[in-house]
């Protein structure tokens, strides 16, 4: 797989970067969701100084992700034991067999 060249602009500073093909429009759609967050902060907030917004826009972020990889986690389905279960069943049998 390739690489690509490609420049973000995030918190009104470009950056260069080198991604995989076919990543570019993650990194882009990142860069943008960046930089709405910056905007709100900036809209709601009294806070100016640009590291300021860099840091909360991280948190916040980062706190998303979080959420959303506990809810992922909860969704996955739980093991089946059902065999497990049978095994047990049967050795229980056959152990009231014995007596």
């Amino acid at each position: 797989m390739g690489k690509l060249s490609l420049k973000v602009v995030v918190a009104g500073r470009t950056y260069p970067l080198t991604v995989n093909e076919g990543e570019e429009a993650k990194v882009q759609k990142a860069a943008e969701d960046i930089n709405k967050a910056i905007k709100m902060l900036q809209d709601n907030y009294a806070v100016k100084d640009m590291q300021d917004l860099l840091a909360m826009t991280a948190l916040q972020l980062a706190s998303k992700q979080n959420v959303q990889n506990v809810q992922v986690e909860k969704i996955v389905e739980p093991a089946d034991y059902t065999a497990v279960e049978t095994k047990l069943e049967d050795l229980k049998n056959e152990l009231e067999g014995l007596k």
